[in-house]
């Protein structure tokens, strides 16, 4: 089995008010993600995706997209070590 990776991401852009968070969370749940999403102060969101590679690039690929109504300007991420996630959440 392939080790697991931590994706810090974080989506700029018109994201919030538009459901992104909630259809990114379905589509970790999809993909067998662990880790949560939330909001921040500026209007982006930050996304903490635990998986295999496979599984991690296919989400970013999603997150670029700009699914449903939303408008996204730019995907970044960081790798980090696994944090053992149990289930992916949507953080206030």
């Amino acid at each position: 089995m392939e080790n697991k990776l931590l994706y810090k991401i974080h989506v700029a852009g018109h994201v919030q008010g538009v459901g992104f968070r909630w259809n990114a969370a379905r589509e970790a749940r999809d993909l067998g993600i662990n880790g949560f999403i939330q909001n921040l102060p500026d209007g982006s969101v930050y996304i903490e995706a635990e998986g295999t590679s496979d599984q991690l690039n296919v989400f970013l690929e999603w997150c670029k997209r700009s699914p449903g109504s939303s408008t996204v300007v730019s995907v970044t991420y960081d790798l980090s070590p696994a944090a053992d996630y149990m289930e992916f959440r949507i953080r206030s």
